[in-house]
């Protein structure tokens, strides 16, 4: 659209009586002044009148007098008109003309906010009120020349509402003086403030359906939000951020989502803390942040949600402004120079991303324009009683727009690389956590959210036609066939989906005596029998070591010698394990108490022995997981894996065979030994004749280990085993995991 070419349809179209006030002004001007609903446009600034004249009216309730500023300079005053507020005389020539506002606090000169036309085009309207994610993603605060004047548009959703005022720094938070146009069909009421800048706080005065005057509400497509505990919108830069990621974007194009997967999961309040306790900013994050990771070669970092939010207890699970990340750490540049930088060190950004709920903040989106708008009104179906919040109505076109609007300005706007879906079973099910009576079935009679269904097809099916190369990961712990599966397919479109069931299982298991783990042994076996049908992260996430589960290292059995060489064990299992990886901050070096929010990791504990032990054990298995097709590529092709040994639950050992379905690569050996009993010839079938070195021992001594294990390398044997001609007679240490290859 060309803003310089915007007609001026009050210059145009409307005509004003000379003087005199007749019975149908008076009304209006009363209301305009004492903030009710009227048609601002209609009677405030420059009127073509009847005669010719062009006269202005101007609501300015904090000014002692108005003057006009005209060309060259020349100045004349407007007269008090017939209520205290409003000014009035000749308008001059220039089609927005300029003021000088006198009152106590000095002079402000600002342009006339209401010589302006309608800006959003109508098609633009007409295609949110459809539900289209690029129109409400128009919607907000945005800065931006209009008939060579800079300012900032306003516009904001709020069909019901019955009156529409900016509120801000910009006029002393006065709900009278600017009134917003209602665009009538799309229920959006718009309005541009010349000379507002950016990093201004704003927030919306709404009078409500029924009349009532809303508590203020802040922007729900705010860019960016004020400092919790304050909660405005703040108006967000205009210029665009630099990147420096062609090279990161342009070799994620061409890898795909086929990629090694290895998650570092992130509290950014907590992960470090500064001296004085304060959490850390973005650039100081990338400082400290960036080359850890990559140190310990996570491909991603995965960060608790960034979305602005009132309540840091919530980690973020709980957001109100979903189109910004959190001031917490600094502004929206600041956030996307923290993933340039972590681009330009060869690690990903994965966001988790909230749709499922918004907490009733009555600054936020709850009740919104005095009814229930983003909400479903009946609590059957828009209240989660588990967390006090309330559900998104899918079914709503706009609503869909606005979520959808907040997916893509992550990936685009941000260049994140991936969005973690939080609490996707809760959107999937309308009777998540809900007892009989207390929820609604869908209009065929059954349980499923058939909108919300919709709804994220919808979504996965948008970002696969923007950004094919674009994670989006479900966290969904139910038996939701086709999760990963394509829309076209009748799935729901996601890249991947958490498998809570292995977490479940698997942790469960380590947490036993190892002497009565042969009655469980299918716990560790067990995943591997639905593997393969879904695109799977396995996930040791923050959910496991918080509200008094303990942490990883506490959930092991045996004495701290133990309890760490368990740990050892199961990282190996699980890097070899089918299925991205993830792994919450302080499970790398083995925090021994149960993760804080309101605390720095235990970075002493790092520094022993036994934490850099387990540190570069990681960093090994994920310098494996990168480099051998094996582990990594179409690792959802059940082809990728064999077991050699699933059977052998009296010592409590597991063998399988990894390989890349391709055909490229080496094949790869992996071995656990969940007792604490050093297993001495110990024979395992394999599939190939010649040298297995051993490329991995999590029993180690560079790890913290006993250091049992095979001198580095096995020559295979012609005993057939396993389904296999040859194979190997192994020492397997002690709660240990074992990767041997192949030679070449």
């Amino acid at each position: 659209m060309n803003h310089e070419s915007l007609h001026l349809s009050a210059l145009q179209d409307e005509t004003l009586a000379d003087t005199g006030l007749d019975d149908r002004i008076v009304p209006a001007l009363v209301d305009l002044v004492h903030a009710r609903p009227a048609d601002a446009f209609a009677w405030l600034g420059p009127h073509r009148q009847a005669n010719g004249e062009r006269r202005l009216r101007v609501l300015a309730p904090h000014a002692q007098r108005v003057e006009v500023i005209g060309d060259g300079g020349r100045r004349w005053e407007l007269q008090p008109g017939p209520l205290p507020g409003l000014f009035e005389g000749a308008a001059g020539e220039a089609p927005v003309p300029l003021l000088a506002l006198h009152s106590e606090q000095g002079v402000e000169q600002m342009h006339d906010a209401y010589a302006f036309g309608p800006l959003l085009e109508e098609a633009v309207l007409q295609r949110f009120h459809a539900g289209d994610a690029d129109a409400a993603r128009q919607l907000g605060a945005v800065p931006m020349q209009v008939q060579g004047v800079a300012g900032v548009r306003f516009a904001v959703w709020a069909p019901n509402a019955r009156r529409v005022a900016v509120v801000g720094d910009f006029n002393g938070w006065d709900g009278r003086r600017h009134p917003m146009r209602l665009r009538h069909d799309a229920g959006v009421w718009e309005l541009f403030l010349p000379g507002v800048q950016a990093g201004a706080r704003y927030k919306f005065r709404i009078v409500g359906a029924d009349g009532r005057v809303m508590p203020d509400k802040c922007d729900p497509m705010a860019r960016w939000a004020e400092l919790p505990p304050a909660t405005a919108s703040r108006v967000p830069e205009a210029d665009p951020v630099q990147w420096h990621d062609v090279e990161w974007l342009a070799a994620r194009r061409r890898a795909g989502t086929s990629t090694p997967l290895s998650i570092y999961e992130v509290h950014a309040a907590s992960w470090q803390r500064r001296d004085d306790g304060a959490p850390l900013d973005w650039d100081a994050l990338a400082d400290r942040l960036i080359p850890y990771v990559a140190r310990l070669g996570f491909t991603h970092i995965e960060l608790l949600p960034v979305s602005e939010h009132p309540f840091g207890g919530s980690w973020g699970y709980q957001p109100l402004g979903i189109y910004a990340p959190t001031a917490r750490h600094g502004t929206p540049p600041a956030f996307a120079r923290f993933v340039d930088r972590c681009h330009q060190a060869g690690v990903g950004v994965i966001v988790d991303w909230v749709s499922a709920h918004f907490p009733n903040d009555a600054h936020g989106l709850a009740g919104f324009d005095g009814t229930s708008l983003y909400e479903h009104a009946d609590p059957r179906e828009g209240v989660h009683a588990d967390w006090d919040t309330l559900i998104y109505n899918y079914g709503r076109n706009e609503v869909a727009a606005y979520l959808i609007g907040s997916a893509l300005e992550w990936v685009e706007r941000f260049h994140i690389d991936g969005l973690r879906v939080d609490a996707v079973a809760s959107m999937l099910y309308r009777d998540y956590s809900r007892a009989e009576g207390e929820w609604i079935p869908n209009e065929q009679g059954g349980r499923e959210n058939l909108q919300a269904v919709a709804f994220l097809r919808r979504m996965n099916q948008t970002l696969r036609e923007r950004l094919p190369d674009v994670l989006v990961i479900a966290e969904e712990s139910t038996a939701w066939p086709g999760v990963t599966a394509p829309v076209e397919e009748g799935g729901l479109g996601f890249t991947h989906k958490w498998n809570m069931g292995w977490m479940h299982d698997t942790l469960q298991y380590l947490g036993r005596d190892p002497v009565h783990r042969q009655h469980h042994h299918s716990e560790i076996s067990f995943g591997l029998v639905y593997a393969f049908s879904e695109r799977y992260v396995l996930p040791l996430s923050h959910d496991e070591v918080v509200h008094g589960k303990g942490s990883l290292l506490a959930k092991m059995a045996g004495s701290p010698a133990q309890r760490m060489a368990h740990l050892r064990a199961y990282y190996g299992f699980m890097w070899a394990h089918p299925g991205g990886k993830l792994l919450f901050m302080g499970g790398e070096f083995g925090q021994e108490h149960e993760w804080s929010h309101d605390a720095a990791l235990d970075w002493q504990q790092a520094a022993s022995n036994d934490g850099q032990g387990l540190s570069r054990l990681l960093g090994d298995l994920n310098a494996v997981l990168r480099s051998e097709p094996a582990l990594h590529r179409d690792e959802h092709d059940e082809r990728s894996f064999d077991w050699s040994v699933a059977d052998d639950s009296r010592n409590s050992v597991y063998a399988f065979i990894r390989r890349d379905p391709a055909g490229s690569g080496r094949t790869l050996l992996v071995v656990s030994n969940f007792t604490p009993v050093l297993r001495e010839d110990y024979r395992v079938g394999v599939p190939h004749a010649g040298r297995w070195v051993e490329r991995l021992n999590t029993d180690s001594v560079h790890y913290g280990g006993g250091n049992a294990g095979n001198l580095g390398a096995v020559h295979a044997e012609p005993n057939a085993m396993h389904g296999h001609a040859q194979s190997l007679r192994l020492t397997v240490p002690p709660l240990s995991t074992l990767y041997l290859q192949v030679d070449a």
